[in-house]
């Protein structure tokens, strides 16, 4: 999906319409050493086997985040463009 750098949208601050900068927005890796992954491993572990119930299946799209941020009072929104999606997000040039 193809987004301007730039584009006109609503800021719930300001209380109108804006031009707002646009960022793509990418989830950080999770921490191998979490608590619940600690808990996850440890129950996985011995001779028991398999303890955590079914595998759930992995989903093929994924939702497409971007950070909007207002240039007047630089409040940020976060956006989801389409539900689930394939399409990467990229700027249109």
């Amino acid at each position: 999906m193809k987004i301007t750098k730039e584009t006109n949208a609503y800021c719930p601050k300001c209380n109108k319409h804006t031009v707002h900068k646009v960022k793509f927005y990418s989830k950080k890796p999770a921490s191998g050493m979490s608590v619940g992954n600690r808990r996850h491993e440890r129950k996985l572990k011995g001779y028991i086997g398999k303890v955590k119930g079914p595998v759930t299946p992995k989903k093929i799209g994924k939702m497409q985040k971007a950070l909007l941020e207002c240039s007047e009072c630089k409040y940020n929104i976060e956006k989801v463009f389409g539900s689930r999606t394939r399409k990467k997000l990229e700027y249109k040039v």
